[in-house]
């Protein structure tokens, strides 16, 4: 079968992707990955056919001046999405949400691919169309080409969860104050292409789920679980990780969330480095250039690298220091590493945190308010104290249960078969 790939042009969002896009391909598949034009270089260096569609994002040049203008961070209630299912949640919260995150958020990520994108699909004619999940224009091209289509989440699902909180909310209100953001946006792209709004362009006929069971929410979505297997851009290991560490190694990095490009003064770099300077421990820290501007001089029990594959470094570690994004989270947990993590109240990086405080894998603590001493007595607790070695190994056997990107292989094809409209 062919099997379109749709990603919005963040690097990130792609590597997620990779794995089960080389699954397909190794299984016999066609395959093609669309995204803005940026992303054709990375997409080729990964092995799979780029295809560019439309025009590339200004997300990160419209989020700078955002940031700049606010003044702080870009943390505030209306980017807070971390609870959807708060009891006393009201239909006026839930709205503003949606009123932000579709013009500022979701329409400049998804609009300048997704004529490109219909495109693209019209001529090629996939099977099966698998988008991330703020790549609605993934949906709105299977839709209209006549393809089964599916999100591969990287997320704990606050986007269907949310969904549903604005659904049951939104019944309570007269059908003319119904106001839906999303379908106005989503529908007006389907009229002009002469077809009608569905709930499958938010949830995807079923999901492709990287999350395991003990993080993720319970879904009221088609859930198929897979395996998270990292992947990144090709790099040597450095010869120092062929040598066993002479004490417990932790792995410190804020690289790789949006907040940190935003505002460097976000994940608290300095205060990890002082909390671990007095510490017996062996400290990889991974640092962007300002970061290693603003610290100076290290302690003699860190060593600083630009970049270090997670899947090569962790394996090696104790402890993982990080700022909850999906990728450093989905690899320690892989390889049943403890974490702390200091993320903000953005995305569904809290909640991620939360879970995995849940299943005693993780500790976290505000990005803004994490001290010296507060880091270093975290890191502590998740070194001495054998309840998160347990739950870190317990949720390493959980992945180690779920089927790999190429043992679900057949069940895509299966559900493609399903869901595919007669042509």
């Amino acid at each position: 079968m062919r099997v379109l790939f749709a990603t919005i042009g963040e690097p990130s969002h792609l590597d997620a992707q990779v794995p089960l896009a080389w699954a397909l391909l190794s299984a016999g598949h066609e395959v093609r990955v669309a995204s803005g034009p940026a992303m054709t270089e990375q997409i080729a260096a990964a092995g799979l056919p780029p295809v560019p569609v439309g025009e590339d994002h200004a997300m990160d040049a419209l989020l700078q001046a955002a940031e700049q203008e606010g003044g702080g961070s870009i943390e505030n209630e209306i980017a807070d999405w971390s609870d959807p299912f708060k009891k006393d949640m009201t239909w006026d919260e839930v709205l503003i949400k949606y009123q932000a995150s579709v013009p500022y958020g979701l329409q400049p990520y998804n609009d300048p691919i997704l004529e490109g994108l219909v495109e693209f699909a019209l001529s090629w004619e996939p099977d099966l169309v698998i988008w991330d999940p703020v790549t609605y224009a993934g949906g709105v091209a299977a839709a209209v080409s006549g393809a089964a289509h599916a999100r591969l989440l990287w997320s704990v699902d606050v986007y269907s969860t949310m969904r549903s909180s604005w659904r049951r909310l939104s019944m309570d209100r007269p059908p003319a104050e119904r106001h839906d953001p999303l379908r106005d946006w989503l529908g007006a792209w389907m009229e002009a292409y002469s077809h009608t709004f569905s709930e499958e362009l938010v949830t995807g006929q079923w999901t492709i789920d990287q999350v395991p069971d003990p993080v993720q929410f319970d879904l009221d979505v088609s859930r198929l679980p897979m395996r998270y297997v990292p992947y990144h851009r090709r790099r040597p290991a450095p010869d120092w990780l062929t040598e066993p560490p002479k004490r417990p190694r932790v792995a410190l990095s804020g690289r790789g969330s949006l907040d940190a490009k935003l505002n460097s003064s976000v994940f608290p770099v300095e205060n990890a480095i002082e909390a671990v300077s007095s510490m017996d421990v062996e400290v990889v820290a991974v640092l962007t250039e300002d970061e290693k501007e603003r610290i100076g001089t290290l302690p003699d029990n860190v060593r600083m690298v630009d970049f270090v594959p997670f899947h090569m470094l962790l394996p090696s570690c104790s402890a993982l220091i990080h700022h909850g994004g999906f990728g450093a989270a989905s690899t320690a947990s892989l390889y049943g590493v403890p974490q702390l993590l200091l993320p903000i109240r953005h995305a569904d990086a809290w909640v991620r945190a939360e879970r995995l405080n849940k299943a005693d894998a993780a500790l976290y603590e505000h990005a803004l308010e994490a001290s010296a001493e507060d880091i270093a007595t975290h890191l502590t607790r998740l070194l001495e104290e054998p309840r998160f070695a347990e739950g870190a190994a317990r949720l390493r056997g959980r992945i180690a249960d779920t089927p790999t990107p190429h043992g679900i292989v057949a069940e895509l094809e299966r559900l493609t078969e399903k869901h595919r409209p007669t042509r």
